[in-house]
């Protein structure tokens, strides 16, 4: 959650694009910072802007949403319905990137870093960034247990 968002203990969440959908009324939803882990219900689930509102149930003032305010929020995995071409972060750590030629580059060591321009791939060795864009990131073959790239030269140097 990113923030807190008027004065009725509303907070502001930037989900990813499968968690937009997973979010609703009534549902229960871990709310996490580090290993402190509570389960609270949601009371409202609204659209304001590129991000969802959320009001729990407990959480009335302000000054409640502020101490949740920065946490992680987690949904059930069974509950989350992907689509043909669709993946978890988590179902990239171990996959092997390999270039047009074959050749091994590295595994996904963490998965997906999300930041404001790109996803990235976190790849070792030297937990090199990895854009996840078309250009760069050719097919996921998870039977295989590979990523196919075409990246530009010294991208890992």
């Amino acid at each position: 959650m990113t923030g807190v968002f008027g004065v009725r203990g509303e907070l502001k969440c930037r989900p990813t694009s499968l968690g937009a959908d997973a979010f609703e009324a009534g549902r229960s939803y871990d709310v996490a910072r580090g290993d402190d882990v509570r389960t609270l219900r949601s009371r409202s689930v609204r659209r304001h802007h590129e991000k969802l509102l959320i009001a729990f149930d407990g959480i009335d003032t302000p000054e409640e949403a502020q101490l949740i305010a920065g946490c992680e929020v987690r949904g059930e995995l069974g509950e989350i319905e992907l689509g043909p071409d669709e993946y978890l972060d988590a179902d990239l750590v171990g996959l092997r990137l390999i270039d047009e030629a074959g050749e091994d580059l590295g595994r996904v060591v963490v998965g997906v870093a999300h930041y404001p321009a790109q996803d990235c791939l976190i790849v070792d060795p030297g937990r090199a960034l990895v854009p996840m864009v078309k250009a760069f990131v050719r097919r996921i073959d998870f039977e295989a247990r590979t990523i196919s790239t075409t990246l530009p030269e010294g991208l890992f140097d």
